[in-house]
């Protein structure tokens, strides 16, 4: 509503600015035709993100402090909605302007639109006949000694799957819900518990295997020739 409200005083300073200085504003049609001259020729753009600008305000699809990606690649966090464009902060602490249509026309994942909270799922492997109790131990310490991680709230608890007999390793999943600071840095976070279950792991004992290939080797290769040659009597314990 302030920024309406904010849009509706610009607007009628301007008509009344017009007015003071002899514009005759009776002929709307005449003014009509002439916007929409300008709009087509110069000021489409303008009006598309000034429009979904609009558009992102009365659907609450984007506020100040969500974090955000788009369809790019683009990660941040909003910082203002203007006008005609939204300014997002980067994890780099990069600044970047983005029109606000990109947020209309194309697909856009708000992290934390419904909640501060979100699960992250770390896939990490071990090698076959470890104990699987074992590694869910380590996982579930792992997670507890991660700062992210919500630990006192009811059916948010980590969580640990086997997924996959892999082609070297027994395929896990942890999942693991995070607070806010953990859903607007992703990378980092998923950084800190990689670092945490390879300390872990460690720790148990547990390998973490490497991609291993076995090698066949087919019969019937042709050989190195062999050379005859003749064998004296005082060759025999010398030759096999």
């Amino acid at each position: 509503m302030g920024r309406l409200s904010h849009y509706a005083i610009i607007i009628l300073g301007l008509f009344i600015a017009l007015s003071s200085i002899g514009l005759d504003f009776s002929n709307l049609a005449l003014v009509a035709g002439a916007l929409s001259v300008g709009i087509g020729f110069g000021l489409q753009s303008i009006v598309n993100n000034f429009v979904s600008g609009l558009i992102i305000l009365f659907e609450h699809s984007l506020r100040v402090g969500d974090y955000i990606e788009l369809d790019t690649g683009l990660t941040g966090t909003v910082k203002s909605i203007n006008v005609r464009s939204t300014l997002i902060n980067t994890n780099d602490n990069i600044d970047i302007v983005v029109p606000n249509s990109e947020f209309v026309t194309t697909r856009l994942t708000n992290w934390t639109l419904g909640e501060r909270i979100l699960r992250v799922r770390i896939p990490f492997g071990v090698a076959y006949g470890s104990d699987k109790e074992l590694v869910k131990k380590a996982a579930m310490e792992a997670a507890a000694e991660v700062p992210y991680t919500l630990t006192h709230m009811k059916g948010r608890e980590p969580d640990i799957w086997l997924v996959e007999f892999g082609d070297n390793s027994l395929n896990f999943l942890l999942l693991v819900w995070v607070n806010r600071q953990g859903a607007r840095r992703p990378t980092r976070t998923r950084a800190a518990y990689l670092w945490a279950l390879e300390t872990k792991l460690n720790e148990y004992g547990i390998e973490i295997p490497f991609p291993q290939r076995d090698l066949h080797l087919r019969s019937g290769w042709p050989g190195k020739p062999e050379v005859s040659e003749p064998v004296g009597p005082e060759d025999n314990d010398q030759n096999v």
